[in-house]
């Protein structure tokens, strides 16, 4: 029982392992790091609804994303409703103090999700979120490039960028903004900011959504649509060194790794140096200068780009429907919950066609993160562009070939069908 601004917390479960392949740590121990940076963590959560992501069998295990807030809860944890794109509802948990931090990581919170809203401003994001995601084989350096590249331009609009590690290969730069946008302007902002990099720096950046199109480090400017959440500040990711999501100076930017940033380094970090975020909140900028260069977009004929699945279309978005349908060569070799078994169903795809395998360019293996409405999956798709049309593998049935959605789509599917015929 930990005792935590006047609230007692069990722990339950202590020594359970939560990280055993490099990194060891129990659960107890992810429980006392947050603590230790709750000063920094909280600044990436406090008063906003967050998303529970919960690793109930540690980073190991499959996690789950819980939207609403458990029944059984502490009566001083505060809630609020959101309204989904789907119409429906859920009532989330606000944390706005160490004590609600630690009670959500023993819930197996090993991720931090906030929503980029305030729960005074459900409908009106005050943060814009820039996430630079590198494609297979892409260097940190390129990432770091992209990174510099958006706080020029940021600069240049009159924006305050905030930069911090993923914690995995790619690294996000958030932008406090006054709460007066909806979700769909900030959306609209983020993809103007996308192409614009994309335009100052074509060889190394991208704001192409289908994979298909990529190269070089994507600009997710769809982070940006309501309902969807990155991991926060100081969120612990579940890689085997227990890497963190770790806030830095923009001076940091063009040295930093982000191996150096674990759970067994950035206590230290935090406890010297403090929060390089930590007067976020002072530099809360307009949007509209960014909205200009959509309208720019516009008036060129850009329009809009593809939302993610299951969002209705956008005014102006074209048809969605990704070039792998239309001219792409790909094959999806694997559908599974786990990460793991989806490649080693890939390596088994390689091992029955060694030839085609051995044409593939890194690229050209698609390693797709889905996520359902709880969970994610992993489907592994292989694009056969670099292999001679006679020796293309044809479409076999995935293996493994576990589709959590297919049950969901396939009554979607009869559900329409039987609409239209009515």
């Amino acid at each position: 029982m930990l005792t935590i601004d006047g609230h007692d917390i069990q722990v339950t479960n202590p020594s359970k392992p939560y990280f055993t392949k490099e990194t060891r740590l129990t659960k107890l121990e992810l429980v006392r790091y947050y603590l230790a940076v709750a000063g920094g963590a909280l600044g990436g959560i406090r008063g906003r609804p967050i998303v529970l992501k919960r690793f109930v069998d540690g980073a190991e295990g499959e996690a789950f994303y819980q939207k609403r807030a458990p029944e059984k809860r502490p009566p001083w944890l505060r809630t609020v409703t959101l309204s989904f794109p789907s119409g429906r509802t859920a009532e989330e948990i606000v944390v706005d103090d160490a004590a609600g931090l630690a009670w959500i990581v023993n819930l197996g919170c090993i991720e931090l999700h906030p929503h980029p809203v305030r729960a005074e401003h459900l409908e009106h994001p005050d943060e814009l979120r820039i996430d630079l995601d590198p494609g297979p084989g892409v260097p940190w350096s390129d990432v770091r490039r992209v990174a510099l590249e958006v706080h020029a331009l940021l600069e240049e609009k009159k924006l305050t960028g905030w930069p911090k590690t993923s914690g995995s290969r790619g690294m996000h730069i958030n932008v406090r903004l006054e709460p007066r946008w909806g979700f769909t302007d900030v959306r609209r902002a983020a993809l103007a900011l996308s192409r614009e990099i994309e335009r100052r720096a074509p060889q190394i950046a991208t704001s192409k959504w289908w994979k298909e199109e990529r190269h070089g480090v994507f600009l997710d400017y769809n982070q940006n649509a309501k309902d969807r959440t990155t991991c926060s500040a100081y969120s612990v990711r579940p890689l085997p060194d227990a890497r963190v999501s770790t806030p830095l100076e923009w001076s940091e930017v063009a040295d930093c790794d982000p191996a150096d940033f674990t759970v067994l380094t950035v206590p230290a970090r935090f406890a010297q140096r403090g929060d390089p975020h930590a007067k976020m909140d002072d530099y809360a900028g307009s949007l509209e200068p960014l909205l200009e260069l959509a309208e720019r977009d516009d008036a060129s004929g850009l329009g809009d780009a593809p939302w993610p699945p299951h969002f209705r279309k956008g005014e102006g978005e074209r048809a969605r429907v990704a070039p792998s349908r239309a001219k792409m060569p790909l094959v999806v070799v694997a559908n599974s919950p786990s990460k793991a078994a989806a490649l080693e169903g890939l390596e088994r795809w390689k091992a029955r066609h060694p030839e085609a395998a051995a044409l593939l360019a890194i690229d050209d293996v698609l390693v797709d993160a889905m996520r359902g409405r709880s969970s994610t999956w992993t489907r592994v798709r292989v694009n056969l562009r670099h292999v001679p049309e006679a020796q293309r593998p044809p479409q076999e049935t995935p293996d493994p070939d576990d589709d959590p959605t297919r049950e969901w789509r396939e009554q979607h599917a009869r559900r329409t069908t039987k609409k239209t015929k009515s």
